[in-house]
């Protein structure tokens, strides 16, 4: 089965792949020729991810899914959320977010913060949404180099390591995007 997932970020391409397994073939924007920037203006995770979704939806009438991410830190209101991505700028840079995040929390001990990801998954114009969250909480330095976004100063409740520093498949059993991904796959066998 064909599936168009709305992004071109190629970090959630390869771990969003590993997730699916060899029974879908994962399309980014670029594969079906969709090279303008897609909105994401909604105040929350489930109106970016409903709003990516039904852009690619609306104008290819492919099947297809979308997700948003955001990193809920308990000590600041539940921020960066829906900013993840642009937290220290437009720009989506982020050493710069974590910089931000960890400059914000410099003096503060509670650390809990969670991930959190919304997929909306649209087939023949029917709207499904899958939530994975993942607990944990905010290091006060940088560790590792795998991941993307926060990895480096996130540790999962239960873990040492921050997803920077575990092997992917590691990462990907345990991750708020794995978690939501499972549920995408659950429903899709089902069909």
């Amino acid at each position: 089965m064909k599936l168009i997932f709305a992004t071109n970020n190629s970090h959630k391409l390869t771990e969003l792949q590993a997730l699916l397994g060899s029974s879908y073939e994962l399309l980014s924007l670029n594969d079906i020729g969709c090279h303008e920037e897609i909105p994401e203006d909604q105040p929350t995770l489930e109106g970016n991810s409903r709003q990516k979704a039904f852009y690619i939806f609306d104008r290819y009438g492919l099947t297809c899914f979308a997700d948003d991410t955001g990193l809920e830190i308990d000590a600041l209101n539940g921020n960066p959320g829906v900013f993840s991505a642009r937290y220290a700028g437009k720009d989506k840079d982020s050493n710069a977010n974590m910089d931000k995040v960890l400059n914000q929390l410099e003096k503060i001990n509670n650390r809990k913060a969670r991930f959190r990801t919304v997929i909306t998954l649209i087939i023949d114009g029917e709207e499904k949404l899958f939530e994975g969250i993942v607990e944990g909480k905010i290091i006060r330095e940088k560790r590792g180099k795998g991941g993307f976004g926060y990895d480096p100063i996130f540790v999962p409740d239960g873990f040492d390591h921050t997803f920077a520093e575990m092997q992917p498949d590691d990462k990907n059993k345990i991750s708020h995007r794995g978690r939501a991904v499972e549920k995408l796959v659950h429903y899709l066998k089902s069909l």
